[in-house]
């Protein structure tokens, strides 16, 4: 008869007690089950024993199973920093420091800092495009020809790429690509990646998969229509949302654009107070103007910041996903093109099935032609098989892949406006503690003994004159 299992608690120690006899439970010796037989059940084990046992049996089968999801899961944290112009003035660009930290055992060492331009981030992206098609790959920032070596697009560009190779460490899927160890370790980055193209068989599973079912990078293969409605949906809904992030990022530079102006109105305004303080012969107004033109200075720089912190919180969350999108545009178009390749084998199986009818028709005088055509059709329907479980590999990758984009695209907006609202709310705090401090100091100042002999001195001079012309006149 198998254990039943008892209540883990009661009101009293009989309830642990069983009237007929049981196996032991939660592992206790069969010392128990014999004081259980012989009918005393009030004198059982205490019923603490159990959940003692119970507790540590379950501590000795967790470690490994802790073990073995940190190894399946491993993580980094990926920084992007110390951007540096080199190179003469027609081969100039910008150099950064990629720092890795990371559990791993793919990798030599835990931590590994390497050196990258903007166009080892594009080659990565595209090399993680290939290998894994229908995987919505984060895209690095667009290029920019003018003001490329501006401090504030630097900086914003730094931050878009960091973001970018920590969602991709942190994918499932791309965390295990080795175009993306190559990338993150390789000390010798530019000789790595020539010989990876010049040996085609290292350049990766899926791209050769693709290849052998003629799906190429570029191009397209004719009219694809939907059938399926819930890609027809994403499709229309990802078009949708590509036009309004596009116009609330349009709505974000204006904001920013205006904060510079503003930032540009407060200099100039600082600098006609400290012209009309520098002119003025009284004190009394020379001090205050001087204090309001500092004001302003600092008003500026406030200006200044927060436009910059607009870009850095919610324009680039705004411009990532603008550019996301894309991936995913992408990702359509490679499940498009598995489409084409399913059907374009189909058509070939046809074609190879009329002319292997015919050569049957024909009798065993074809004989030798009849054995090739029975291969070319085993191998033809082996090409229709495998691109039909690819083009079903890539709609459930796809499917797992926007739930995802939904998930990241929630958690992303709501820290970026977050971070929006916070950084105005100290933008305004801060500007309101600057004029209560010149407040202060103004009231302080007027209050002064400085302030009340001005006062005091100004009728004097009158006083002086009207004496001076009654003298005269006597």
């Amino acid at each position: 008869m198998p254990p039943q299992k008892e209540p883990a608690v009661g009101p009293s120690p009989t309830h642990l007690v069983s009237p007929t006899p049981q196996q032991p439970l939660f592992g206790v010796s069969s010392e128990a089950g014999t004081l259980e037989e012989d009918g005393s059940g009030l004198k059982g084990p205490p019923p603490v024993q159990p959940p003692v046992d119970a507790e540590r049996a379950p501590k000795r089968q967790s470690q490994p199973s802790m073990s073995v999801e940190q190894a399946a899961k491993p993580t980094f944290d990926i920084e992007v920093g110390d951007p540096h112009k080199v190179g003469d003035l027609t081969s100039s660009h910008i150099v950064y420091q990629v720092r890795t930290k990371t559990t791993s055992k793919a990798y030599r060492v835990p931590e590994f800092t390497v050196s990258r331009r903007y166009r080892d981030f594009l080659w990565l992206y595209s090399s993680l495009h290939n290998n894994n098609p229908g995987v919505v790959v984060p895209p690095p920032p667009e290029k920019q020809a003018v003001g490329r070596f501006d401090t504030n697009f630097v900086e914003s560009r730094r931050a878009a790429l960091e973001r970018m190779l920590n969602k991709i460490a942190g994918h499932s899927v791309l965390q295990h690509d080795a175009d993306l160890k190559i990338f993150l370790e390789s000390e010798s980055f530019n000789l790595d990646v020539k010989n990876k193209e010049n040996k085609e068989p290292d350049l990766g599973q899926n791209k050769g998969m693709l290849s052998s079912f003629g799906i190429s990078v570029g191009g397209s293969s004719g009219k694809f229509v939907e059938h399926d409605d819930w890609f027809h949906d994403r499709k229309i809904y990802m078009d949708a949302l590509e036009n309004q992030l596009k116009a609330l990022m349009k709505s974000i530079d204006t904001v920013v654009a205006q904060r510079k102006g503003l930032s540009e109105a407060a200099g100039d305004f600082s600098a006609s107070l400290h012209a009309l303080a520098a002119v003025e012969l009284s004190p009394a107004l020379s001090g205050p103007l001087d204090g309001l033109s500092d004001i302003q200075l600092r008003i500026r720089e406030l200006y200044e910041r927060q436009a910059q912190q607009d870009v850095l919180t919610l324009g680039i969350t705004i411009d990532e996903y603008i550019r996301l999108i894309g991936s995913v545009k992408t990702a359509f178009t490679q499940r498009q093109k598995a489409f084409h390749s399913w059907h374009a084998a189909e058509t070939d199986l046809l074609k190879r099935k009329s002319t292997q009818d015919k050569l049957l028709r024909q009798g065993k005088s074809q004989q030798d032609r009849l054995n090739q055509a029975n291969a070319d059709v085993a191998d033809a329907e082996r090409r229709v098989h495998q691109a039909r479980l690819l083009f079903d590999d890539m709609g459930r990758l796809m499917r797992s892949e926007l739930q995802r984009f939904e998930r990241e695209k929630v958690e992303d907006f709501k820290s970026g406006v977050e971070t929006f609202l916070e950084s105005a709310v100290e933008a305004q705090k801060e500007l309101i503690e600057l004029w209560e401090t010149f407040l202060m100091h103004l009231d302080a100042d007027q209050g002064s003994p400085f302030y009340a002999n001005q006062e005091n001195s100004l009728p004097e001079p009158v006083e002086n004159a009207g004496e001076g012309v009654e003298a005269a006149q006597d």
